[in-house]
């Protein structure tokens, strides 16, 4: 049986040979210039590039309006088949008590909660489907992660107050996951929310907070929430495989991405981001791993953000369980009830220097004066540095107060 690894690193890799000229770069001479030919022939293989796009999206999705783009098409790649990965439409849950024996504490999930309803989506499930079009406390939400820029973000799926349907167009553009919904077949970026290409071009889905941390501390948080079950992955005899082996050990980005070029980060970073008020920033997981607990003003508010060891990379070794440990962070307003707190990390605890009360990295007060308190989440992300910097170029990176 061929793994699924090679599956989808080798079927990848194969597609990135044939695009990588025309969405990555183009040859260039030493100086990094090109000759007035060279310029001739690598505009000529964009072109190509983006006749090859028009054609599969005419094919593939005859309602879309290919004229009506935001982006440049040549920038496109060609990954997969439409929904070679199956989004998820009807989603399974168990309760934290049912939870099925192939989950271990340590593994990522994607934490959402809406209304009171709190749910668990884990990776183990997402690596293989990328999708699930939910509803949580009664409103239509999705779920999203892609692997290669380690985005896990949640939408609102209603536009214009219809709600759509999502699942995965088989294109990625700066590695990134471009997904589409089934009644306009517009195609969607992941990590903007933005309609790249069809009627909904320029639309913005509505972002919703949410969180990678471990289960064991989701079950130990949230005892009544619900945990996602029935990973394709399993349903092929493969466990919990991770498809995407060492993928964040390796420096570089499995398309060619000619597009970063912010090197004050390394690209497979983590970076916890914020966007307030227009301003972008992006907290190092180094940073924040050595320091637990890191205040800032980001767009005029004031922001804590916290860390916590315990939850392991979906993609660092060969089986998810067994990848290293990259901890979890959220941010949060540092106000409660008004009153502003002040956050610090004591004896390997999240403290407010007010009380003494201890915190976890959902901004809940575990004990002391404030036990049960709950801090506002701030809208953030848990990415790669190379995602997060392409699309946010004017990033401010913050290491410390």
């Amino acid at each position: 049986m061929i793994s699924v690894r090679r599956w989808f690193i080798g079927l990848s890799l194969a597609a990135a040979a044939v695009s990588a000229a025309c969405a990555g770069g183009g040859s260039a001479g030493s100086d990094g210039t090109r000759t007035a030919d060279e310029d001739a022939a690598f505009e000529a293989q964009r072109e190509e590039q983006r006749a090859a796009v028009i054609a599969r999206i005419r094919r593939d999705f005859p309602m879309n309006d290919v004229e009506n783009r935001t982006v440049d098409l040549a920038r496109i790649v060609l990954s997969l088949a439409r929904d070679s990965l199956p989004a998820i439409f009807e989603p399974q849950f168990v309760p934290v008590a049912e939870t099925p024996d192939w989950l271990a504490d340590p593994e990522p999930v994607i934490v959402f909660e809406l209304n009171g309803d709190v749910r668990a989506y884990p990776i183990q499930v997402l690596i293989f489907h990328e999708i699930v079009n939910d509803i949580v406390g009664g409103e239509p939400v999705l779920i999203t992660y892609c692997p290669l820029c380690n985005t896990a973000i949640a939408f609102h799926r209603a536009v214009g107050g219809e709600v759509r349907e999502f699942g995965i167009s088989g294109m990625l553009r700066r590695n990134d996951l471009i997904m589409y919904d089934r009644e306009t077949e517009t195609l969607w970026q992941q990590i903007t929310g933005e309609g790249i290409v069809g009627d909904d071009a320029g639309v913005r889905l509505q972002f919703l907070p949410s969180q990678i941390v471990a289960l064991g501390d989701f079950r130990e948080t949230f005892p009544n929430g619900q945990i996602l079950t029935g990973p394709l992955g399993r349903e092929l005899g493969y466990g919990s495989y991770n498809p995407y082996p060492y993928y964040d050990r390796y420096p570089g980005t499995l398309y060619p991405n000619d597009e970063f070029e912010d090197f004050r980060l390394d690209a497979k970073e983590r970076v916890l981001t914020v966007e307030i008020n227009g301003e972008p920033v992006a907290f190092p997981f180094s940073a924040l791993t050595e320091r637990v607990v890191i205040e800032a003003v980001v767009g005029g508010e004031e922001v804590v953000a916290l860390w916590q060891s315990g939850a392991v990379s979906p993609l660092d070794a060969e089986f998810i369980i067994g990848g290293r440990n990259v901890g979890a962070a959220g941010a949060f307003s540092p106000f409660l009830d008004g009153r502003r707190l002040h956050f610090e990390a004591r004896d390997g605890r999240i403290v407010d220097a007010e009380t003494g009360s201890t915190w976890n990295v959902f901004g809940r007060a575990l004990e002391g004066t404030l036990e049960g308190a709950q801090l506002t989440p701030i809208l953030s992300g848990n990415h790669f540095w190379f995602a997060w910097s392409i699309f946010q170029p004017e990033t401010r990176v913050i290491r410390g107060p």
